[in-house]
């Protein structure tokens, strides 16, 4: 971006007694904000051209001021192109520093990493969940870990950040912390708000991830089939915690709530909709995007069973959620006792909600987008891919019974 700097001498009438003298000043104007600066030099008005900012005449008195004049406009464009040269902008304050022979302090990357979630922190429960700020602590571990390796020192200057530095990063995430290829481009798009800040600022003249490519490989999720639904749905687990975690499992089978989402619903947000039965009305921890869920017989069913448990009433909760760590460790039981083998998680059942449940039985993607609280319907066809591995199944077992006959 061009900036627009002048300068100008002129002259203002002095405090003293004499009032035929005037005090010279240099006024220098960058983008229409203004620094005056006292030449401490006078002159006899009549000895001043304001027209020309020059002392008339040609006399000794009239080229020495003159030449010192001159000599602090050159001062004035010699520190614009310095800042330019330093890969600066050319702002006022900047300007005044190099005037007024202040050295900036060099913004270093982790103190305005720290800065960021800091403000993130304050704003946890104002627009933030609790963890998008510990994904940001753990960005932050990672790119202090990687400085120290990479360069054996505590912070570098925003300004080594380009495309080499984002390259080795990404490096050091796939060799030294192991990670695959979703999972470094996890970190480095979390490092890339932090990039964004610095840019904005004025920080950084150059995107360095300008030329990399954050995309991510395509995931297929496991999610359950019907016959997989049913088969949890109808075992018998003696020990009531485990039976507890398959219920809460099913209830996200068939709602489509994740786990944070399900641990805060409260028995407020069942209502009754449009079309006079119970719905969900709750936000996403994740996003903050609201979700607007008809309830399924199943879900009520299992609603009901825990309508007087003692722990929900305490709290004000609908189901007794665990840890999600726990609620993953007693999936894997529920699993070995069905028969399963596939993996699967907590979070797997917001993938059966949408394939299974939904998009398997003729639910339009759009309304499914909605239920799930996505803010792209781009991210709900996601699902829409996973089912075509169901349809060439389905087919591949119709070739077969075809084939007999």
């Amino acid at each position: 971006m061009d900036t627009r700097l002048s300068v100008l001498l002129h002259g203002k009438r002095t405090k003293s007694q004499n009032a035929s003298l005037l005090a010279i000043y240099l006024r220098v104007t960058i983008d229409g904000q203004r620094m005056e600066i006292s030449t401490k030099r006078t002159i006899e008005k009549d000895k001043w051209s304001s027209i020309s900012g020059k002392a008339k005449g040609n006399l000794e008195e009239a080229r020495s001021l003159n030449a010192y004049f001159d000599l602090l406009r050159n001062k004035v464009y010699s520190y614009q192109r310095e800042l330019i040269r330093e890969d600066k902008p050319v702002t006022l304050d900047h300007f005044r520093m190099k005037w007024n022979d202040i050295t900036e302090k060099p913004r270093m990357i982790l103190e305005v990493f720290q800065e960021h979630n800091d403000q993130v922190a304050a704003l946890v429960g104002k627009g933030f969940a609790a963890g998008t700020l510990e994904r940001y602590i753990t960005s932050l571990k990672h790119t202090r870990s990687f400085i120290q390796w990479k360069f054996h020192l505590y912070d570098l200057p925003i300004t080594v950040l380009n495309y080499e530095f984002m390259s080795q990063y990404a490096f050091w995430f796939r060799s030294v912390k192991n990670c695959d290829h979703n999972t470094t481009m996890k970190y480095l798009s979390n490092f890339k708000k932090i990039v964004i800040i610095c840019l904005k600022n004025g920080w950084l003249s150059k995107d360095p991830f300008y030329g990399f490519k954050l995309a991510r490989k395509e995931v297929v999720r496991e999610f359950l089939t019907d016959d997989e639904l049913r088969l949890i749905r109808s075992k018998y687990f003696a020990v009531e915690r485990i039976s507890q975690v398959r219920d809460i499992f099913l209830f996200s089978c068939y709602t489509g709530l994740a786990y944070a989402d399900v641990k805060k619903l409260k028995r407020s947000e069942i209502c009754v909709g449009v079309d006079g039965e119970k719905w969900i009305f709750t936000s996403r921890q994740k996003t903050d995007t609201l979700s607007r869920i008809p309830l399924l017989t199943q879900a009520i069913e299992i609603l009901e069973r825990y309508k007087n448990y003692p722990s929900c009433d305490n709290q004000d909760r609908l189901l007794p959620v665990l840890s999600n760590q726990k609620m993953n460790a007693y999936l894997k039981e529920i699993a070995d006792c069905c028969g399963i083998l596939k993996p699967f998680t907590y979070h797997t059942a917001r993938h059966t909600f949408a394939t299974t449940i939904t998009l398997s039985n003729g639910v339009p993607i759009e309304t499914v987008s909605q239920m799930l609280g996505h803010r792209n319907l781009k991210t709900t066809q996601h699902y829409a891919k996973i089912l075509d591995k169901k349809v060439g199944d389905d087919m591949r077992r119709l070739k077969e019974k075809l084939s007999v006959h």
